[in-house]
């Protein structure tokens, strides 16, 4: 026989599990290390930011071109760096181009070349100019 204690315990529990999954959701997205960190080390490395980069070009090329021009890119890149990033002059970034520009950002972040940024490397003003070809 279930006692009424076990019942209001396991009601209790099962209450306090459905109320921490949004706010560990909330978490993942309000901190940008655990949206990115795959591999689930405390930081990002180069592989796993080109992942997130690679995703949004997907999300950002909405006529579906393979490219993103000035109005896709909206603002995540200056003009200045989207003419060094565009070799061949056509007002256009290819996922290569964008990924080129993201390797970049990610080095300007890396000041301590270790293959990977930290919480605080990302908080610093390359590290927001990186996350804004991320998310």
């Amino acid at each position: 026989m279930i006692s009424s204690r076990f019942i209001i315990l396991a009601s209790a529990a099962a209450v306090l599990a459905a109320a921490s999954a949004p706010a560990s959701a909330a978490s993942r997205s309000a901190n940008p290390i655990k949206m990115f960190d795959t591999d689930n080390d405390g930081t990002i490395d180069l592989a796993e930011a080109k992942k997130a980069a690679s995703e949004m070009f997907a999300k950002l090329d909405r006529d579906h071109d393979g490219t993103l021009d000035k109005r896709e890119l909206a603002g995540r890149v200056g003009a200045k760096e989207l003419s060094a990033a565009d070799p061949d002059h056509d007002g256009t970034l290819t996922a290569d181009e964008y990924l080129a520009v993201v390797e970049q950002r990610f080095n300007a972040v890396n000041k301590d070349s270790d293959g990977t940024i930290d919480a605080k490397e990302l908080r610093s003003s390359a590290g927001k100019a990186l996350l804004r070809l991320l998310k």
